[in-house]
């Protein structure tokens, strides 16, 4: 029960959904988190559940000031950062013909220019420990074309390739960091919710243990296992990879 012991992580878009699952599974596993967020009830709440292990820092991912105070405060109230997961999302329901110029700029300001900046500024703290790991969630639609997330889709696309360039970059460098990219499928989260239109009904019960059907939602556990893993020092030897968590929809036949 001490896989990250020691480790300072911090996740963004962590008051909710995969990012608070995320927070949850390196908390218990010994990482002090930091729960980085808009939403600041729900972000207190989020740390105030997990307890003393974690602590609430409102951050508006694509903006570059809030980046620059975030790292400056985090090396200041513990001296280093080992684990920096990029989550923070949206969803914006639009095709290429309806999406408008805001919306994509919007969408590439969270999950795209977010990524990046908080790469950029997270780097020169990460670099100073033994060794650091950043986990940037992308998406299946990296892999395959989602008209209706049209937005969505480029955003995460520029994750999957930005996190190759990182991984390059820390191995060229000689930094002691490891960068990968998670592509979750459907998972019982709030976007997937407002994706589906059933935001605000109770959410699925989706089973924590066993084999799950084809046509299943899966858990958010399921991809904060993975994370947990990308974290600890257990996945020394990745980085560049893309690790796909979605019950084998790529590997399937269409149709």
């Amino acid at each position: 029960m001490a896989r990250v012991e020691g480790k300072v992580a911090l996740i963004t878009g962590g008051a909710s959904g995969l990012g608070l699952a995320d927070a949850k599974a390196l908390a218990r596993e010994g990482a002090r988190v930091v729960i980085a967020d808009l939403n600041v009830e729900k972000g207190e709440a989020a740390a105030e559940e997990i307890g003393k292990a974690a602590v609430f820092m409102r951050l508006d991912v694509s903006s570059e000031d809030d980046w620059k105070r975030a790292i400056n405060d985090i090396r200041s109230a513990f001296g280093q950062l080992d684990v920096l997961v990029n989550n923070a999302g949206v969803v914006i329901l639009s095709t290429p013909e309806d999406c408008t110029l805001e919306e994509f700029k919007f969408a590439n300001a969270v999950m795209s220019e977010g990524v990046f900046l908080g790469c950029k500024y997270a780097l020169p703290l990460l670099k100073e420990g033994k060794g650091g790991s950043i986990v940037n969630m992308s998406s299946t639609a990296s892999h395959v074309g989602y008209p209706i997330f049209f937005a969505y889709t480029a955003a995460k696309g520029a994750v999957r390739s930005m996190t190759k360039s990182i991984a390059a970059h820390c191995q060229a460098s000689g930094y002691p960091v490891r960068c990968n990219s998670v592509h979750a499928g459907a998972i019982e989260t709030p976007m997937v919710q407002t994706a589906q239109g059933r935001l605000g009904e109770k959410p699925i019960d989706i089973p924590t243990s066993g084999v799950l059907p084809p046509d299943s939602l899966g858990a958010p556990s399921d991809v904060a296992n993975l994370v947990l893993y990308l974290a600890s020092d257990e996945s020394r030897f990745i980085t560049g990879a893309e690790f796909v968590v979605d019950n084998g929809l790529l590997s399937r036949p269409a149709g």
